[in-house]
């Protein structure tokens, strides 16, 4: 693939349209062209203590935050019609058109690749996993910020160069 946006959402709560934060990637003909991230105010507007573990995020980074459709107006208009590519897809995926239904939004259909499963195609038992940072490894690339959605919409871009 030489061209697609990388993607990869945080989450506040146990609910997939609890985003709290969003990096995207946009790769053209290969190269990296730009790149976004933000903060959400989540719905519903709170946190599990596991998921502010992971992300480093809570309450008070969030609380004055634009809302979701806020957000992806800019994210629509910077990847237009390319297709998506995240580190679990699934995930990802949900938990975009379960923010469209919070709002109340039309879902447009989005194409999602994964680099997970294109992992474990490519690397098969190569790997310990294939985790975001392990496979970010074996492609060259040393994620350091894991669980920062831009961070790690980054080392997914690179992951998708390299192997998809």
């Amino acid at each position: 693939m030489k061209d697609f946006a990388a993607i990869d959402f945080e989450t506040a709560n146990g609910q997939r349209s609890s985003v709290c934060s969003v990096g995207v990637v946009v790769v053209r003909g290969g190269e990296v062209v730009d790149s976004y991230y933000s903060l959400i105010r989540p719905r519903p507007n709170y946190y599990f203590y596991l998921n502010t573990e992971i992300h480093g995020l809570d309450m008070e980074d969030t609380r004055h935050e634009r809302l979701f459709p806020e957000v992806w107006a800019e994210v629509a208009a910077m990847v237009g019609d390319l297709p998506f590519v995240a580190h679990n897809a699934a995930f990802d995926s949900s938990c975009l058109k379960a923010a469209f239904a919070a709002y109340g939004m039309d879902y447009p259909g989005y194409t999602f690749h994964c680099t997970c499963v294109a992992a474990r195609q490519h690397f098969g038992k190569q790997l310990p996993n294939h985790r975001l940072e392990t496979v970010a490894a074996a492609c060259g690339y040393d994620l350091t910020h894991h669980h920062n959605a831009l961070a790690d919409a980054v080392a997914c871009a690179h992951i998708a160069m390299k192997i998809l």
